[in-house]
Protein backbone atom coordinates (compact mmCIF):
# COMPACT_ATOMS: atom_id res chain seq x y z
CA UNK A 1 0.00 0.00 0.00
CA UNK A 2 1.60 3.45 -1.13
CA UNK A 3 1.64 5.80 1.98
CA UNK A 4 0.38 8.98 0.45
CA UNK A 5 0.49 12.06 3.12
CA UNK A 6 2.73 12.42 6.01
CA UNK A 7 3.19 9.57 8.70
CA UNK A 8 0.64 11.10 10.68
CA UNK A 9 -2.27 10.91 8.24
CA UNK A 10 -1.41 8.16 7.30
CA UNK A 11 -2.32 6.81 10.59
CA UNK A 12 -5.10 8.61 11.06
CA UNK A 13 -6.20 7.03 8.08
CA UNK A 14 -6.13 3.62 9.11
CA UNK A 15 -7.57 4.34 12.62
CA UNK A 16 -10.53 5.74 10.98
CA UNK A 17 -10.76 3.19 8.60
CA UNK A 18 -11.36 0.62 11.47
CA UNK A 19 -8.46 -2.02 10.65
CA UNK A 20 -7.55 -4.42 13.04
CA UNK A 21 -4.49 -6.60 11.77
CA UNK A 22 -5.61 -9.82 13.94
CA UNK A 23 -8.12 -11.64 16.05
CA UNK A 24 -5.78 -12.03 18.77
CA UNK A 25 -5.15 -8.55 20.68
CA UNK A 26 -1.50 -7.61 19.62
CA UNK A 27 0.63 -8.24 22.42
CA UNK A 28 4.81 -8.45 22.73
CA UNK A 29 6.53 -11.29 24.13
CA UNK A 30 7.08 -9.68 27.38
CA UNK A 31 3.81 -7.94 27.87
CA UNK A 32 3.53 -9.65 31.14
CA UNK A 33 7.19 -9.40 32.81
CA UNK A 34 6.60 -6.32 34.49
CA UNK A 35 4.42 -6.99 38.02
CA UNK A 36 0.91 -4.94 38.13
CA UNK A 37 2.25 -2.37 40.35
CA UNK A 38 5.65 -2.05 38.39
CA UNK A 39 3.26 -1.19 35.80
CA UNK A 40 1.53 0.97 37.46
CA UNK A 41 4.15 3.36 39.06
CA UNK A 42 5.84 3.50 35.12
CA UNK A 43 2.42 4.11 33.60
CA UNK A 44 2.29 6.92 36.48
CA UNK A 45 5.48 8.42 35.94
CA UNK A 46 4.49 8.69 31.87
CA UNK A 47 1.12 10.38 32.50
CA UNK A 48 2.15 12.59 34.79
CA UNK A 49 4.84 13.59 31.81
CA UNK A 50 1.87 13.69 29.60
CA UNK A 51 0.16 16.34 31.59
CA UNK A 52 3.23 18.35 32.44
CA UNK A 53 3.47 18.69 28.63
CA UNK A 54 0.12 20.02 28.72
CA UNK A 55 1.21 22.87 31.10
CA UNK A 56 -1.13 21.54 34.12
CA UNK A 57 -0.39 22.41 37.42
CA UNK A 58 0.11 18.92 38.83
CA UNK A 59 0.72 20.96 42.72
CA UNK A 60 -3.12 21.56 42.67
CA UNK A 61 -4.92 19.57 44.97
CA UNK A 62 -7.50 18.19 41.97
CA UNK A 63 -4.49 17.29 39.65
CA UNK A 64 -1.96 15.41 42.15
CA UNK A 65 -3.63 12.03 42.66
CA UNK A 66 -4.27 12.02 38.83
CA UNK A 67 -1.39 10.44 37.34
CA UNK A 68 -1.91 7.61 39.93
CA UNK A 69 -5.60 7.21 39.48
CA UNK A 70 -5.29 7.20 35.47
CA UNK A 71 -2.45 4.54 36.09
CA UNK A 72 -3.91 2.28 38.57
CA UNK A 73 -7.34 2.45 36.37
CA UNK A 74 -5.07 1.30 33.15
CA UNK A 75 -4.23 -1.81 34.96
CA UNK A 76 -6.63 -2.62 37.39
CA UNK A 77 -10.09 -2.02 35.25
CA UNK A 78 -10.00 -0.47 31.95
CA UNK A 79 -7.15 -2.69 30.40
CA UNK A 80 -7.51 -5.56 33.30
CA UNK A 81 -8.47 -8.20 30.58
CA UNK A 82 -4.92 -7.95 29.17
CA UNK A 83 -3.96 -10.21 31.60
CA UNK A 84 -4.54 -13.69 30.85
CA UNK A 85 -4.85 -14.81 35.12
CA UNK A 86 -7.64 -12.20 34.99
CA UNK A 87 -9.53 -15.07 32.59
CA UNK A 88 -12.84 -16.03 34.13
CA UNK A 89 -13.22 -19.58 34.85
CA UNK A 90 -15.81 -21.05 32.94
CA UNK A 91 -17.90 -24.01 34.67
CA UNK A 92 -20.16 -26.20 32.29
CA UNK A 93 -22.57 -28.82 33.16
CA UNK A 94 -24.23 -31.47 31.36
CA UNK A 95 -27.70 -30.51 29.68
CA UNK A 96 -29.63 -32.84 32.12
CA UNK A 97 -32.94 -30.92 30.81
CA UNK A 98 -32.14 -31.23 27.29
CA UNK A 99 -32.97 -28.17 26.15
CA UNK A 100 -32.02 -28.27 22.72
CA UNK A 101 -33.39 -24.26 21.28
CA UNK A 102 -31.39 -21.19 21.43
CA UNK A 103 -30.14 -19.57 24.33
CA UNK A 104 -29.54 -15.97 24.33
CA UNK A 105 -28.56 -13.59 26.62
CA UNK A 106 -28.85 -9.84 25.15
CA UNK A 107 -28.27 -6.70 26.59
CA UNK A 108 -25.35 -7.46 28.33
CA UNK A 109 -23.74 -4.17 29.28
CA UNK A 110 -20.23 -3.70 27.49
CA UNK A 111 -17.66 -0.69 28.12
CA UNK A 112 -14.48 -1.01 26.03
CA UNK A 113 -12.04 1.24 24.34
CA UNK A 114 -10.98 1.99 21.17
CA UNK A 115 -7.46 0.67 20.31
CA UNK A 116 -6.94 3.71 17.53
CA UNK A 117 -7.41 6.87 20.09
CA UNK A 118 -7.60 5.28 23.37
CA UNK A 119 -11.47 6.53 23.58
CA UNK A 120 -14.64 4.86 25.10
CA UNK A 121 -17.22 2.05 23.51
CA UNK A 122 -19.87 1.84 25.25
CA UNK A 123 -22.72 -0.33 24.17
CA UNK A 124 -24.75 -3.74 24.02
CA UNK A 125 -23.58 -7.59 23.45
CA UNK A 126 -25.93 -10.28 22.30
CA UNK A 127 -25.20 -13.41 22.37
CA UNK A 128 -26.16 -16.70 21.78
CA UNK A 129 -25.39 -20.48 21.21
CA UNK A 130 -27.26 -23.94 20.88
CA UNK A 131 -26.13 -26.49 23.16
CA UNK A 132 -24.62 -30.22 22.21
CA UNK A 133 -24.71 -31.66 25.52
CA UNK A 134 -22.89 -28.63 27.49
CA UNK A 135 -24.58 -25.64 29.39
CA UNK A 136 -22.48 -22.70 30.77
CA UNK A 137 -24.01 -20.35 33.44
CA UNK A 138 -25.59 -17.39 32.29
CA UNK A 139 -23.12 -14.58 34.37
CA UNK A 140 -20.39 -16.40 32.76
CA UNK A 141 -21.20 -15.44 29.44
CA UNK A 142 -21.28 -11.41 30.90
CA UNK A 143 -18.12 -12.30 32.39
CA UNK A 144 -16.35 -13.50 29.00
CA UNK A 145 -18.09 -10.12 27.45
CA UNK A 146 -16.27 -7.83 30.12
CA UNK A 147 -13.00 -9.76 29.61
CA UNK A 148 -12.37 -9.24 26.35
CA UNK A 149 -13.65 -6.00 26.10
CA UNK A 150 -11.02 -4.41 28.85
CA UNK A 151 -8.39 -4.00 27.09
CA UNK A 152 -7.71 -1.63 23.52
CA UNK A 153 -10.31 -2.67 21.07
CA UNK A 154 -11.59 -2.65 17.42
CA UNK A 155 -15.24 -3.65 17.84
CA UNK A 156 -15.21 -7.12 15.00
CA UNK A 157 -12.20 -8.30 17.09
CA UNK A 158 -14.29 -8.30 20.34
CA UNK A 159 -17.01 -10.18 18.35
CA UNK A 160 -14.33 -12.38 17.30
CA UNK A 161 -13.12 -13.18 20.45
CA UNK A 162 -15.80 -14.01 22.36
CA UNK A 163 -17.18 -16.32 19.78
CA UNK A 164 -14.35 -18.21 19.68
CA UNK A 165 -13.92 -18.02 23.45
CA UNK A 166 -17.57 -19.29 23.99
CA UNK A 167 -16.60 -22.27 21.22
CA UNK A 168 -13.66 -23.48 23.39
CA UNK A 169 -16.03 -23.61 26.67
CA UNK A 170 -18.89 -25.25 25.06
CA UNK A 171 -17.75 -27.38 22.90
CA UNK A 172 -19.48 -26.27 19.83
CA UNK A 173 -19.25 -24.29 16.84
CA UNK A 174 -23.04 -23.19 17.36
CA UNK A 175 -22.33 -19.66 19.14
CA UNK A 176 -23.25 -15.91 17.71
CA UNK A 177 -22.29 -12.27 19.35
CA UNK A 178 -23.90 -9.13 17.81
CA UNK A 179 -22.61 -5.97 19.28
CA UNK A 180 -24.71 -2.46 18.40
CA UNK A 181 -21.66 0.05 20.73
CA UNK A 182 -20.93 4.09 20.12
CA UNK A 183 -17.35 4.87 19.60
CA UNK A 184 -16.70 8.36 21.25
CA UNK A 185 -13.73 8.43 18.92
CA UNK A 186 -16.42 9.15 16.06
CA UNK A 187 -19.01 11.00 18.64
CA UNK A 188 -16.76 13.43 20.60
CA UNK A 189 -13.95 13.92 18.18
CA UNK A 190 -13.59 14.23 14.42
CA UNK A 191 -16.56 14.41 12.69
CA UNK A 192 -18.47 14.29 16.03
CA UNK A 193 -21.34 12.06 15.07
CA UNK A 194 -23.21 11.90 18.75
CA UNK A 195 -26.73 10.02 16.98
CA UNK A 196 -24.47 7.09 15.14
CA UNK A 197 -23.08 3.70 16.50
CA UNK A 198 -21.64 0.69 15.00
CA UNK A 199 -23.28 -3.08 15.25
CA UNK A 200 -20.89 -5.95 14.24
CA UNK A 201 -22.35 -9.63 14.13
CA UNK A 202 -19.86 -13.14 14.13
CA UNK A 203 -21.93 -16.23 13.43
CA UNK A 204 -20.75 -19.87 13.91
CA UNK A 205 -21.74 -23.09 13.02
CA UNK A 206 -25.83 -23.17 13.34
CA UNK A 207 -26.24 -19.27 12.90
CA UNK A 208 -24.31 -19.30 9.62
CA UNK A 209 -27.76 -20.91 8.45
CA UNK A 210 -30.10 -18.04 7.52
CA UNK A 211 -32.97 -19.23 9.13
CA UNK A 212 -31.81 -20.05 12.36
CA UNK A 213 -29.54 -16.59 12.50
CA UNK A 214 -33.15 -14.59 11.97
CA UNK A 215 -34.21 -16.69 14.51
CA UNK A 216 -31.66 -14.56 16.58
CA UNK A 217 -32.00 -11.37 15.04
CA UNK A 218 -36.00 -11.88 16.07
CA UNK A 219 -35.39 -12.60 19.45
CA UNK A 220 -33.32 -9.52 20.06
CA UNK A 221 -36.39 -7.85 18.77
CA UNK A 222 -38.50 -9.05 21.13
CA UNK A 223 -39.71 -6.02 24.36
CA UNK A 224 -37.75 -6.76 27.28
CA UNK A 225 -38.05 -4.19 29.15
CA UNK A 226 -39.33 -5.51 32.17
Amino acid sequence: MKIKGTLEEHFEEMGDQHVSGSEDTPLRKDAFVLTDEEKITRIQENIREVMLTLGLDLDDDSLKGTPNRVAKMFVNEIFGGLHPDRKPTSSTFDNKYKYAEMLVEKNITLYSTCEHHLLPIVGKAHVAYISNGTVVGLSKMNRIVDYYAKRPQVQERLNIQIVRELQKVLGTEDVACVIDAKHLCVNSRGIRDVDSSTVTAEYGGKFKEESVRREFLDYLNLDTNF
